[in-house]
């Protein structure tokens, strides 16, 4: 049994396996072959390929008396997501990383999926329970001094319960589905069969099914390493603060203590998602600041610190009661090699600083990429100026950097170098940024805010401001 010492109040409570902190061992991902088909994939690969089919055929015969005009693409589309709904948090799961990721996909179908992005129905209590205690080693009632029976919300692999600690701190518990591993497993096994069955479908072959269950799997077998993810959450709300500032930014503390291999036990925090957020001049809070300062903290984790959140959406953003903006939900995290982020710096600095993409296409071929080709340094640069062009060539104020970012990814595979697939998901976070800009920033232009960088380039963005004779925000 764990016992520690809590301090404040002078007793002896339960603690959890990973008291202080996980063992080196926990944070190791298993990865096992997704490509490993036995009797129980076999059979599932059976009704995950009989289910969309007959999913997708049920909506598209059902099509001409549609009196809504939609295409047959879209029927088919939405035949996908039934089945989807139908199969299970797995696939309830490959709808919500379509949705998320609408550039990458084929538009009727990551429209349809925006109805995964919905909370799934809970486990029974009775079930969440069982897998704290077991993970935890302790009744909830040595536990805990509360604990709601009731999720605040369901997701596709855990559901979070309120519950106060012995100790009077409110926090909240994330817990995995019983059985959650072993059966996305096989599902994940199961459809990746399925989708490269349903390469004979052209519908299935643009969408690239395969290398889409591949990025699932990954991002998944990750997820279900609670510790992992309590770990990224904590590294990053710790270099938050690195350089003194961005105070206005939090994320909540993981409490080891109660956390275990499929459970994360973390602060309490109140407010309300981004999306409920209004740019209304009344309220009394400045959406502007607020979102410069998440963008901030963001680009930071990605260019100095290394791992970055990776799945920032409405719902893992929130306004704070006290103002602050809360980055939440660590279960989706990126992270750039060393060479990518220099370019990226580079790229910034370009931006926001002095203009010189020229310097961004020298950073490139002194990293090394481009060498494999027959082009001369010159004619290398007119391909990045023809790369970037159609972008640069734009008004200042509607660059958008995330366009900017894709066409270093296409240009990269025009030299036959292969991007990593964390700059796919970098740019994916920069357009939800800049969605949120536009309805709660109007006319502000990320790729030039001096605040944003800092921390980045603290030298030329005191110069830059003091020749521009703008303050800075704390």
């Amino acid at each position: 049994m764990h016992v520690a010492a809590h301090v404040g109040d002078g007793q002896q409570h339960p603690v959890g396996p990973y008291a202080g902190g996980p063992p080196p061992e926990a944070l190791q991902v298993a990865m096992p072959p997704l490509d490993r088909l036995g009797p129980a994939e076999l059979g599932r690969a059976v009704v995950v390929v009989v289910v969309i089919v007959v999913a997708v055929l049920t909506k598209v015969l059902a099509w001409p008396m549609r009196p809504d005009g939609r295409g047959i693409v879209d029927a088919a589309a939405e035949g996908v997501v039934d089945a989807f709904e139908t199969l299970g948090p797995t696939f309830v799961k490959l709808g919500q990383l379509v949705a998320s990721s609408s550039g990458l996909f084929p538009k009727p179908l990551a429209d349809a999926c925006l109805r995964c992005l919905d909370d799934v129905p809970p486990v029974p209590a009775a079930k969440a329970r069982a897998v704290l205690e077991e993970d935890l080693g302790h009744r909830i009632d040595e536990l805990f001094a509360e604990f709601d029976d009731t999720p605040l919300a369901a997701a596709s692999v855990a559901q979070v319960h309120a519950c106060v600690l012995r100790d009077g701190r409110h926090a909240v518990v994330k817990i995995q589905r019983p059985g959650i591993r072993h059966r996305m497993l096989v599902d994940l096994r199961a459809a990746y069969a399925g989708a490269r069955l349903l390469q004979v479908f052209e519908f299935f072959r643009i969408a690239n099914a395969p290398a889409i269950i591949r990025d699932l799997y990954s991002a998944t077998m990750t997820e279900l390493n609670s510790a992992v993810e309590a770990d990224r959450q904590s590294r990053f709300r710790d270099r938050i603060g690195a350089f003194g500032d961005n105070k206005g930014v939090t994320t909540p503390e993981a409490y080891w203590d109660y956390c275990g291999p499929r459970v994360i036990c973390m602060e309490r925090l109140y407010g309300i998602p981004m999306d409920r957020v209004a740019a209304d001049p009344d309220s009394g809070v400045d959406t502007r600041l607020l979102i410069r300062r998440g963008v901030k903290v963001w680009i930071e984790s990605v260019v100095l610190h290394g791992p970055f959140h990776g799945d920032v959406h409405a719902g893992n953003l929130w306004l704070l009661d006290d103002g602050r903006l809360a980055l939440l939900d660590f279960g989706i995290v990126g992270e750039l090699p060393e060479p990518w982020r220099i370019i990226l710096r580079d790229l910034f600095h370009a931006t926001a600083v002095d203009g010189d993409f020229a310097g961004v296409a020298r950073g490139i071929r002194e990293l090394g990429y481009g060498t494999g080709t027959d082009l001369d340094d010159e004619t290398l640069g007119l391909e990045v100026a023809e790369a970037l062009a159609p972008l640069l060539g734009r008004e200042l104020g509607e660059l958008r950097l995330s366009d900017l970012i894709m066409a270093l990814i296409r240009l990269g595979k025009r030299w036959g170098v292969a991007s990593p697939e964390e700059m796919v998901l970098f740019g994916k976070q920069l357009g939800y940024f800049e969605r949120y800009a536009r309805a709660l920033a109007p006319g502000w232009v990320l790729g030039q805010d001096l605040y944003l960088f800092r921390n980045i380039f603290p030298e030329d963005v005191a110069i830059g401001a003091a020749e521009s004779g703008i303050s800075l925000p704390d």
